[in-house]
């Protein structure tokens, strides 16, 4: 892996935590993600399931990790199984984990080989009484593909299907929302990686450059620093497209006098930022580009000030859609007396502002949480507010990443600049 070893503490703390939510004598059983085909003998780069890497490290495919914490013998009460690996594999594909690494990765004691699972899963599951099994319960996800985790869900109740089941998701969420200090370094790691990458940009970016020259200058000075590459998808979006939330095409050539919307970011040791910024292509907003530049900065202020203990969502969600409908009618693209008269259940901002404000951010650029928890200290959100105006070409969205402590909100992503003169000044040296 590029990144650095991460202290097995971090694992060994969420197995125990997560153990201790399990009812008793049960096992639970977790996953590696699938190494997803393309065409012909074609393969896409391997990306590990979070859960998995959440309470292992185990960054391999072919892995499974059961925990039995109420194990009659002792020695199963964490196991892991991995691929074994052999000459052929060493050749074609690299090293894989020996039993030694697996260990010192984890902290887990009792690694098996993957051949042997069926026949260990036998001997465990004599003994316990329930099965937690893992599914992906996002509740945005649209899954098609049936994924590993999947597979094995059908195989398990068919092969047991006397044996009590509960699902591993909802304890996952409770424990994945709050993060550890080690998970809040790599999160910071990859917010400093997304700032290099930034800074980068402020003295290339000029009339005439092409969005994916921009996507290519990211991915270079992401890698460099040990981040495996972007986040997510990387929407470099000029012009017109600024008001399109999830362009990806980053295929048009930026125009003088064009607004550049910047949703980048990196990722470091599986953990994501998420950073936005637009900027002026030609170094120099103009006044109406930095009127609504500002006036999304100014929600954003306000709504990350919202971030702190004991904060609905709803509730944070409704006070900033009330700012929002302050600054529009201030634009004159709302007027005052129709937002006195406008249905509740659908503000008039909303065709300005469509998205939500903020969003769990992790392992997942879109975490796990639950969306009716109150906020609390050690959560980690985005702060996003946009204002998209289509009819003039005009798509402002700000985005930084702000850990919630009982202190006030923390801004991860401070020394990145935000105000409109700072890149400015930074875009003309």
């Amino acid at each position: 892996m590029k990144y650095l070893p991460i202290n097995n503490q971090l694992f060994v703390s969420n197995r125990k935590r997560f153990a201790a939510l399990l009812k008793p004598n049960a096992i639970a059983i977790f996953n590696s993600n699938d190494v997803l085909p393309t065409n012909a003998d074609g393969s896409l780069k391997f990306k590990q399931s979070s859960d998995i890497f959440y309470l292992s490290g185990i960054d391999q495919e072919e892995s499974i990790l059961v925990i039995y914490p109420d194990a009659k013998d002792g020695v199963h009460k964490e196991v892991l199984f991995l691929k074994e690996t052999n000459e052929h594999i060493a050749i074609w594909e690299g090293h894989k984990l020996t039993k030694a690494e697996a260990l010192t990765v984890s902290g887990i004691q009792k690694v098996y080989w993957l051949s042997e699972f069926k026949t260990v899963l036998r001997s465990l599951m004599a003994e316990a009484e329930t099965i937690y099994l893992n599914t992906n319960e996002h509740v945005r996800a649209v899954v098609e593909t049936e994924t590993r985790e999947a597979r094995f869900v059908k195989w398990c109740m068919a092969e047991y299907p006397v044996h009590k089941y509960e699902r591993s998701a909802p304890l996952m969420h409770n424990l994945r929302a709050i993060k550890q200090d080690t998970e809040i370094e790599l999160i910071q790691q990859a917010c400093n990686i997304t700032e290099k990458g930034f800074r980068r940009l402020l003295s290339f970016i000029k009339p005439g450059v092409w969005e994916y020259e921009i996507e290519a200058e990211l991915i270079h000075e992401f890698t460099r620093h040990r981040s495996n590459g972007f986040a997510y998808t990387p929407i470099i979006a000029s012009g017109y497209n600024s008001c399109v939330l999830h362009y990806i095409d980053n295929s048009l050539q930026c125009k003088d006098g064009d607004i550049l919307l910047l949703d980048v970011a990196a990722e470091y040791a599986n953990y994501n930022s998420d950073l936005t910024r637009t900027i002026p292509v030609n170094g120099k907003y103009t006044p109406r580009q930095k009127e609504v530049y500002n006036a999304v900065l100014r929600v954003m202020k306000a709504a990350t000030k919202m971030l702190v203990p004991g904060t609905l969502m709803a509730d944070y969600q409704k006070t900033v859609g009330q700012l929002m409908e302050e600054e529009l009618i201030k634009l004159n693209l709302l007027s005052a007396d129709d937002v006195k008269k406008q249905n509740p259940d659908a503000p008039l901002y909303k065709k300005y502002f469509m998205h939500g404000t903020s969003h769990y951010l992790g392992l997942d650029v879109h975490d796990v949480g639950n969306r009716y928890r109150k906020f609390e200290a050690g959560m980690v959100f985005t702060c996003e507010p946009g204002i998209y105006i289509r009819e003039e070409s005009l798509g402002i969205r700000i985005e930084n990443n702000i850990l919630i402590t009982n202190n006030g909100p923390k801004d991860l992503m401070a020394n990145i600049p935000i105000e409109a003169n700072d890149i400015e000044a930074l875009m003309a040296k």
